[in-house]
């Protein structure tokens, strides 16, 4: 039996020192660029947004979800993160409602991930389960992954994604991770630490531990799990146009070619300025 959602308090008593505390602008938090395109922060934001998504797209979440173009989910991950909004009034909230199981479904699997983290906390640094995979290192792969010029146009896209909203698509997250671990063959670990640094939703717990899945070294353990890049991209951006919103210079390419610019004429591949790939065509 759940518990009930609490009212908002009426009054909330602030220490006198806190309430004349200087409340610091993000410039001075971080040196480092921020993210261009990140969503407005606080509770009111978190929930009108929550309130209109959930009156145009709830209904169709199961259908829309991993549509990468569609942009179907509710994106409230990040106000989930910072207590702007509990995974609780989701369920008060949406329960019952069309299309709500499937979401609510996702809610529940966040909450999974901090019951593992809490009976393993080095789950941000150790294999849950160990596998023996020995990792290769480059450095030009991983700077090529960070920056989202790999010469995979689906992966590149999430990965630009990522620094311009500090935000992916979850469809997009499971691709560029599998890139970056079964591909490249990298450690799982400099992946979780990149998204760390740009996400505004990262956490340890689902972060670490969806990495790990990816990896095959997490719960659900599949070594052998890979996700093929083409294949997710002809599933989940049939006609390019989630490649096409975040991968400029491949705007020119209609339909579905825009995923294999490899195999465009020699004319007009030369007109395009997009890295070859890093790794040779999957099967």
């Amino acid at each position: 039996m759940r518990r009930a959602v609490h009212s908002a308090p009426r009054r909330i008593r602030v220490p006198k020192a806190l309430g004349r505390a200087h409340l610091p602008e993000l410039r001075e938090l971080t040196d480092q660029r921020p993210s261009p395109d990140r969503a407005s922060g606080g509770e009111s934001a978190g929930r009108e947004h929550l309130r209109t998504w959930t009156a145009s797209r709830l209904h169709r979440y199961d259908e829309l979800h991993d549509d990468l173009a569609a942009d179907g989910t509710s994106r409230v991950s990040a106000d989930l993160h910072f207590g702007c909004i509990s995974a609780l009034e989701l369920v008060e909230r949406l329960e019952g409602r069309e299309g709500a199981d499937a979401y609510l479904r996702q809610v529940c699997w966040r909450d999974f991930y901090h019951q593992v983290l809490a009976a393993f906390p080095r789950l941000g640094s150790d294999d849950y389960r160990p596998s023996g995979q020995r990792w290769r290192r480059s450095e030009a792969d991983l700077a090529a992954w960070q920056a989202g010029c790999t010469g995979y146009p689906i992966v590149d896209a999430g990965m630009r994604q990522l620094q311009q909203e500090g935000w992916m698509h979850n469809r997009a997250r499971m691709i560029t991770a599998s890139f970056l671990v079964k591909n490249l063959g990298l450690d799982w670990r400099h992946g979780a630490a990149h998204f760390m640094r740009w996400l505004v939703d990262g956490d340890v717990a689902n972060n670490s531990g969806n990495w790990q899945w990816v990896a095959g070294t997490g719960n659900d353990t599949r070594p052998y799990r890979r996700l093929n890049p083409l294949r997710q991209a002809e599933r989940f951006d049939a006609d390019g146009d989630y490649v096409r919103r975040y991968v400029p210079e491949l705007r020119p390419i209609e339909g579905g070619d825009v995923h294999r610019p490899w195999r465009l004429d020699p004319s007009t591949r030369r007109t395009i300025d997009y890295p070859e790939p890093v790794v040779d065509d999957p099967p």
